[in-house]
């Protein structure tokens, strides 16, 4: 009971955080993009071709940009959440065995 406890915090502060500071983030590039601006080699960059629902942390079709980027967050550490959880599952059943 207290690792099942333990995990909720862990994600409700993740929660806390993608939701309510995400919207707070820089603007500015990050460190790849500003070398690739630097270094004038940011417009040869393409498209990975993987879609993406939450491109540039914003979430489609909601005007207010801060709430979608609130809801990109929201969705971002659920998708990590389950994706651990996951990973975490399949890798105990392996070593079990």
């Amino acid at each position: 009971m207290e690792k099942f406890n333990s995990i909720v915090v862990g994600l409700l502060i993740a929660l806390i955080i993608g939701v309510f500071l995400s919207p707070f983030a820089s603007s500015f590039p990050d460190g790849l993009e500003r070398v690739a601006e630097d270094k004038g080699f940011i417009k040869s960059a393409v498209d990975s071709g993987f879609p993406s629902l939450i491109a540039d942390y914003t979430f489609p079709g909601v005007e207010n940009e801060k709430l979608a980027t609130s809801l990109a967050g929201f969705i971002g550490v659920i998708v990590t959440f389950v994706a651990a959880i996951a990973v975490g599952k399949a890798v105990a059943r392996k070593e079990s065995r």
